[in-house]
Parts: C-alpha cells; structure tokens; sequence
C-alpha cells in the first residue's frame, strides 16, 4: 500500500523539547504515540520569503504512517499524507 495525500489538516503535535522530532500526534481526538520517525525533509531554501520554511516527516505510530509537516513561520502542524496499517 501507499502514502496517499490528503488535504492537510492540522493536528496537535508533542515535540522533543531538544531537537524537535515529533513524540506523539493528536488526530480527531486520538492520541497516537509516535513509534519511529522514518524520514526527515528539511525544506528551508525551498521556499519563498512570504511562505516561510517547513520541515516534513515520516512517522510510525501505531495505527498508521503519517506524512507530518511543520510550518516554521506560522509554528504549526499539519497531516499531509497518510497510510492506514493492514489489520
């Protein structure tokens, strides 16, 4: 199966208070521990001025992989991708 995109929705995130990595993730009132992060995308250069910088990450919890973005700028979280996990 693969990560299909989404129409970003913002969620609640609780960050690592040194480096910033994602612990666990709030989506429509569940929380979901993050179990590994499998990829980080740093996204600095790769936007304008106006847009501001963002970071992506994939993440492991335990229902599903999700494709996580941070908005620098506007200090928030979004869902842009998501995979539900086989049962």
């Amino acid at each position: 199966m693969a990560m299909v995109r989404v129409e970003p929705v913002e969620v609640r995130v609780r960050a690592d208070w040194f480096d910033g990595r994602p612990r666990e993730v709030t989506l429509h009132g569940r929380r979901l521990p993050v179990l590994e992060i499998t990829g980080v995308r740093d996204e600095s250069s790769a936007f304008p001025v106006v847009t501001g910088p963002r970071t992506l990450f994939e993440v492991e919890t335990a229902g599903a992989r999700l494709q996580l973005s941070f908005r620098h700028r506007s200090r928030r979280w979004t869902v842009e991708g998501m995979e539900a996990k086989a049962a």
